[in-house]
């Protein structure tokens, strides 16, 4: 597993190509995925040192990913950021119970909070 290599599962182009700069920028490797189904394959295949999943997505969405990866042996140990539009108080306490490690509100959060944030846990 590589320290730098992050995965963006996030379908919305315009967010993507911005986090991917960002992310880019500070020296990060970013794999890219565009739905949930995509997003276990790359996870499994890259091992990546944390995962940025969108929740509102095609095929899979954000939390069944979520569910999946953490019953995964080889993923399940991946810290999970959920970066989304869904800002209700059900969502982020589903989003922690499923195992997110945090739970990011697009709307609410710069990219370079987001980086910063990810620096945290990956250390």
């Amino acid at each position: 597993m590589s320290k730098k290599t992050i995965l963006l599962v996030e379908d919305d182009e315009m967010l993507h190509t911005m986090y991917t700069q960002k992310f880019t920028k500070e020296g990060y490797t970013v794999k890219s995925a565009f739905n949930g189904a995509e997003g276990i394959e790359l996870a499994e295949q890259t091992k990546p040192a944390v995962i940025l999943l969108d929740i509102i997505m095609p095929k899979m969405d954000g939390f069944v990913a979520l569910k999946k990866l953490k019953k995964n042996e080889v993923t399940k140990d991946i810290p999970v950021i959920l970066l989304t539009n869904l800002g209700q108080e059900e969502d982020i306490r589903k989003g922690k119970e499923l195992g997110a490690t945090d739970y990011f509100i697009k709307a609410n959060h710069t990219p370079q909070e987001v980086v910063e944030k990810v620096k945290e846990i990956i250390g």
